[in-house]
């Protein structure tokens, strides 16, 4: 008994000494700057626990009492994959409000909640994956070809507006103190990257310097360099015959040295093993990892790094390389307080009541509401809610799924469309349901009561479309044969069956609403239906936000922020990265809805635009100023969006380029000036180099509700105001 009682206090004596020790490390003090405090945190580690904290799972190290830590954490559109947290519309959603304000609101709240879960987790000594600061959000590329599963994830086509969102997101996913990180927010995927989903982790996208320039790496500029975004996320794909996560022109030539980046790099989830497995770049772990590191790549999102110790007994690789690349990691951690004491840190104070608030579920349905876009209203707009009879129908009308989109947390109170229509009939009123149909095929029983109670009714709201069953990442999408890409273009064909049997012999009016997170064949939806909205994924209040809209309560001010083509014989092939043909920015052909289309149940005009001046040469900015007015019956918000045409440009420049953006609230009958500064590196172009200039000749300015062409002015948008002036 002497014997053990000797051994316990020599174990006590050994966690003093060593608690000593840890107390005296100049890693932990916080009066130090980071780089200091990160250099000799990293002199204490042996080589084996280095590599150990350049994996996503990161363990605990007891002797310098440093905690473990998992790094892959996921907010896209909420804390997501955690607790019970607030769900936002998706991505894609978002991207259609045109508000970046509103994004950076959006942001803060998700931030906030997870700064609160962070610090219960800590509490209550829970270290997992999803539980810590490091969000592997947002997605920022280029949603270039509809039938990319992940195109739900991004903020649209538009290099300018997925920038503007981008950055509104990093900032206010990472806060403003002086001292520490909110959050660690991270751009992905880094780059050139958007399907197919089947062949990414072997597949090689060839992009042109000057597409580069241009379209695929505008954004991720705008988060290094605007933002100051923490992480930037190589891809699983090749660049120009180059993995992403070992690509001398991306990680080092563009990130490291042009733009200055400071943060650290992480690589896709197994994309380490995709270097040597499915490019065939190298042939052993120990080479890819080496040479993913001298590269640039920090974090291993997977379990790839432990080769790294042969890759150093072989001489493929200094540990002083490696001591350099966790410099760079290590310096997040220390940013973001977990080496300090809790009380420092002010975001340690975020309480838990912040979480699903009532103040973020608003927001939420703010979001939802400005995201929802009217493609058709043929008058039946707003709805009465005090009708005799109405009827939902349709596989998405109680569908949880169609409001969660992909990447998403989950909720206590998830609001259908069948709910959110509940909430908002006067009592007296029937409201009446049944499925009608499946997602994506035909009904088994031939029997059909639906189509009677259609006719019985006095509207009928049909909520079609699709689902993340049938478009997703690689894995995701159950219902998909296709590993998530959505190779056919239309919705289900059953889906079309039954609205065509809805509208047999029914004049009453039938609104569809249409769920989704990418472009799809509505054209026989649009013939059909009196009333078409797009609602996206709408998040947790999306069945109220859409009654809102339907009801009146709420004008719609929705945008699209991606081109609907006609069809897939308008676009070039999937797998061609080049942007010729693609987008509203290169397409000559037709599509079905524009990019920056969305319809309100008002009317803005646009008077003349006025220039401070009609002669530039290439150092001068150019105040352009529009007056906007509400001429409809309804009170309502406009996107006025600027866009430039350059008459005399190359056949290769863009047809129109969207350059400004400004989201406007405006009672029936006023009217309001809208201003923007127009810099000279908005109204450059890029040549075949990928050198920006800025032309001579005519350049034609639009502001208006929608892209400036003859389709939308059919489809009911605002006719724009435009004017033309001279570059020297």
């Amino acid at each position: 008994m002497k014997r053990f009682s000797y051994q316990l206090t020599y174990f006590f004596l050994l966690l003093q000494i060593h608690f000593a020790i840890a107390q005296s490390a100049s890693y932990l003090n916080p009066a130090l700057p980071i780089p200091v405090r990160v250099n000799d945190l990293i002199s204490r580690l042996t080589l084996e626990e280095k590599v150990s904290q350049m994996m996503n799972n990161s363990p605990a190290i007891p002797r310098l009492n440093i905690p473990s830590y998992n790094w892959w954490n996921e907010s896209l559109h909420g804390v997501a994959r955690s607790s019970v947290a607030t769900v936002f519309p998706q991505a894609i959603g978002l991207a259609a409000t045109f508000n970046d304000s509103l994004a950076f609101a959006e942001a803060t709240a998700i931030s906030d909640e997870a700064r609160a879960m962070y610090t219960a987790s800590v509490k209550r000594g829970i270290y997992e994956q999803y539980a810590g600061l490091t969000f592997w959000t947002p997605n920022i590329n280029i949603f270039r070809d509809p039938r990319w599963g992940r195109g739900q994830e991004t903020y649209g086509e538009d290099p300018m507006l997925t920038a503007k969102i981008g950055v509104a997101f990093v900032k206010g996913l990472q806060g403003n103190n002086p001292n520490y990180l909110k959050v660690a927010a991270c751009a992905k995927h880094f780059a050139v990257h958007s399907g197919p989903e089947r062949l990414r982790h072997s597949f090689n996208a060839v992009a042109s310097i000057k597409d580069l320039r241009e379209t695929y790496l505008p954004a991720f500029k705008a988060l290094v360099k605007d933002a100051h975004v923490e992480a930037v996320m190589c891809a699983y794909n090749s660049t120009n015959d180059e993995p992403c996560c070992t690509n001398t022109f991306l990680l080092d030539d563009i990130l490291r040295k042009e733009w200055n980046f400071k943060g650290h790099v992480v690589s896709d989830c197994g994309a380490i093993s995709d270097i040597y497995e499915g490019h065939k770049y190298v042939k052993t772990a120990a080479e890819a990892v080496a040479l993913s590191v001298e590269k640039g790549v920090s974090l291993d999102c997977g379990v790839e790094y432990p080769a790294l110790i042969d890759a150093v007994h072989q001489h493929l690789i200094n540990e002083s390389t490696i001591d350099s690349a966790l410099a760079e990691l290590l310096a997040t951690r220390f940013k973001l307080g977990m080496f300090d004491d809790a009380n420092a840190n002010p975001y340690n104070k975020i309480s838990e009541s912040v979480i699903n608030s009532s103040a973020h579920r608003s927001l939420a349905k703010e979001v939802a509401l400005q995201s929802v876009v009217l493609l058709k209203n043929d008058g039946v707009l707003p709805l009465k809610n005090n009708l005799p009879r109405y009827f939902i129908t349709g596989p998405n009308a109680s569908n949880v799924d169609v409001l969660l989109g992909n990447y998403y947390g989950v909720n206590n109170r998830l609001v259908t469309f069948l709910e959110g229509f509940a909430n908002h009939i006067a009592t007296g009123s029937q409201l009446q349901y049944k499925m009608g149909c499946l997602l994506d095929r035909p009904s088994a029983n031939p029997i059909d009561w639906t189509t009677g109670d259609a006719k019985n009714s006095d509207v009928t709201i049909a909520v079609l479309g699709i689902s993340g069953l049938l478009e997703g990442e690689e894995g995701e999408s159950i219902a998909s044969s296709t590993y998530g890409d959505r190779l056919n273009y239309n919705i289900p064909q059953n889906q079309i069956d039954f609205l065509k049997k809805l509208r047999e012999g029914n004049k009453k009016p039938i609104i569809v609403i249409i769920t989704g997170g990418s472009p799809m064949n509505l054209s026989e939806v649009h013939q059909l239906a009196d009333a078409v909205l797009l609602a996206w994924y709408p998040g947790e209040e999306g069945g109220n936000a859409v009654a809102d809209i339907i009801f009146g309560k709420s004008s719609p001010s929705g945008k699209l922020p991606v081109t609907f083509p006609m069809s897939y014989d308008q676009l070039p092939p999937y797998d061609d990265y080049s942007m010729q043909g693609r987008t509203y920015r290169f397409m000559k052909s037709t599509p079905m809805y524009p990019f920056g289309f969305g319809l309100s149940y008002t009317h803005f005009s646009y008077n003349k635009p006025v220039v401070s001046k009609s002669n530039i040469q290439a150092k001068d900015s150019i105040q352009f100023t529009v007056t906007v007015q509400n001429t409809g019956k309804y009170d309502g918000s406009e996107v006025v969006q600027l866009y430039v045409q350059h008459k005399d440009a190359p056949a290769d420049a863009p047809v129109y380029a969207l350059k400004a953006f400004k989201k406007i609230n405006l009672r029936a009958g006023a009217s309001q000036k809208v201003s923007f500064i127009i810099s000279p590196d908005m109204l450059e172009l890029v040549n075949e180099k990928g050198e920006s200039y800025l032309p001579k000749g005519t350049i034609d300015i639009y502001a208006g509700g929608s892209l400036p062409d003859k389709r939308s002015i059919e489809l009911g948008a605002s006719k724009p105001a435009s004017l033309s002036i001279i570059s020297n």
